[in-house]
């Protein structure tokens, strides 16, 4: 991981300096190859209303930058703070992208097949609506994945065709056509 720290309108310490390397090393610990870049940001603001410290950290994960602020008067506790909820954040994203992993696992052969169903229910106000395919697995689509078709053209218990992905609430439809056309 490549570390960067910078001061602004101060001196660095080197009892700061000490912890912001102690916290890397604990980030490398429990999530090795996550953060590619870490920058750390102390700043003096004088100007600020509140007064104090501003101590920022802007790491890079893989697609994506995640970044942590934190105000007050004393630097060793904001670090300390900001270290704390940039671990929360990493391990939400780890959770997240294993929860991804093993639902797209477990859905198996469904992932992006074509299938055949029957429309349920409808809700053309919402713009969305629920498909049951011949296992009776409910299938959520929404107005954008219509194709050849749109909402107003649906009624409930028409046969269509569709393919099946893994949404972030369960299975989707990631297009819907007609089964007549």
């Amino acid at each position: 991981m490549e570390l960067k720290i910078e001061a602004k309108n101060l001196d660095m310490r080197k009892g700061w300096q000490d912890k912001i390397e102690g916290e890397r090393d604990k980030l490398i610990r429990h999530y090795a190859g996550l953060v590619h870049h870490l920058r750390v940001t102390i700043e003096a603001t004088p100007g600020y209303k509140e007064g104090g410290y501003e101590v920022r950290l802007v790491a890079s994960v893989p697609n994506d930058t995640v970044v942590v602020k934190r105000w007050g008067e004393n630097v060793r506790p904001l670090l300390v703070e900001a270290f704390d909820v940039l671990g929360l954040q990493l391990k939400e994203k780890v959770r997240k992208k294993q929860n991804h992993k093993g639902a797209k696992a477990a859905l198996g052969a469904t992932v992006d097949t074509a299938a055949s169903g029957v429309i349920r229910r409808l809700f053309p106000e919402e713009a969305y609506g629920f498909i049951v395919t011949g296992d009776q697995q409910e299938i959520f689509f929404h107005a954008g994945a219509l194709k050849d078709i749109s909402m107003s053209d649906l009624s409930e218990g028409d046969a269509v065709t569709l393919a099946v992905e893994e949404g972030d609430k369960g299975p989707q439809a990631s297009w819907v056509k007609s089964a007549s056309l």
